[in-house]
């Protein structure tokens, strides 16, 4: 039975699907379509498109390698302080993206904790490289894949791994042939939140990577210095992080909803 909402409810409810929407129809509005491709084929443009792309895609692998085990062991291990542990993993989700990249300078800056002895050994420093862009990517992306892949984790029938697990299978083939395609979807949905995440990063990479074109400057970066002398690019690149926005959300829409509309 459809109900018509109380009038109280109505006007605030629509002046919130405003402030949401309208910021977005005015970037439609001011897209300049006609000159779209030429505005992204420009060097500037098209260099920040790609590193954003290629470090994104890289810091999702990174995601992905390191945060499927994680949330295992949060999901299945029996340990000692796992609530805290939990809530440890998920501070970067509420942590200001540019004390994240601080951190990330304390720790593997040219004078940090790591990178010191890092630098001393082997000779490499990683801040203001593409190698810090992919880091601070993933420092800020890790805690979706974790958070996804865990309630997957916790959802799926345990009764199969048991099975395998009584068949003789041991736990890493277990892990790989029963657990990983049984929680594919929830690593599926963590990967793309994450390399949402990742794509729209602004204040680690700045802070961490810095802003050297066709180096470390990615398109958030690009888009924040465009304002100032080339609007148009701007919006361009803005449009195409818009894209990847609603991309995310056509992915994901049946996980969050149930419902396929």
């Amino acid at each position: 039975m459809t109900r018509r909402p109380p009038a109280v409810l109505l006007l605030p409810a629509l002046l919130a699907l405003a402030f949401l929407l309208l910021p977005l129809l005015a970037l439609l509005l001011r897209a300049p379509w006609t000159e779209l491709p030429d505005l992204l084929s420009t060097p500037v443009v098209g260099q920040a498109l790609r590193l954003s792309l290629v470090t994104a895609g890289l810091a999702t692998v990174l995601c992905v390698l390191l945060g499927v085990p994680l949330a295992w062991l949060l999901a299945r291990a029996n340990l000692p302080g796992r609530g805290l542990l939990r809530a440890l993993v998920t501070v970067p989700l509420v942590l200001p993206p540019v004390v994240g990249g601080v951190a990330l300078l304390l720790l593997l800056g040219r004078d940090g904790v790591l990178g010191r002895p890092l630098e001393a050994l082997t000779g490499l420093t990683i801040p203001f490289t593409p190698a810090a862009v992919v880091l601070a990517n993933a420092f800020v992306a890790l805690p979706f894949l974790v958070l996804a892949v865990e309630g997957a984790l916790r959802g799926a029938d345990r009764r199969y791994e048991d099975v395998a697990a009584t068949l003789g299978a041991g736990r890493w083939h277990v892990f790989r042939t029963v657990t990983v395609p049984l929680v594919a979807p929830g690593i599926a949905a963590g990967a793309v939140l994450s390399f949402a995440r990742a794509l729209g990063e602004f204040g680690a990479t700045i802070t961490f990577a810095g802003s050297f074109p066709g180096r470390t400057q990615t398109m958030p970066i690009a888009v924040y210095l465009a304002l100032e002398t080339d609007p148009d690019a701007a919006i361009a690149l803005s449009l195409v992080l818009l894209l990847v926005s609603v991309a995310v959300l056509a992915v994901l829409r049946d996980r969050w909803t149930g419902v396929r509309v």
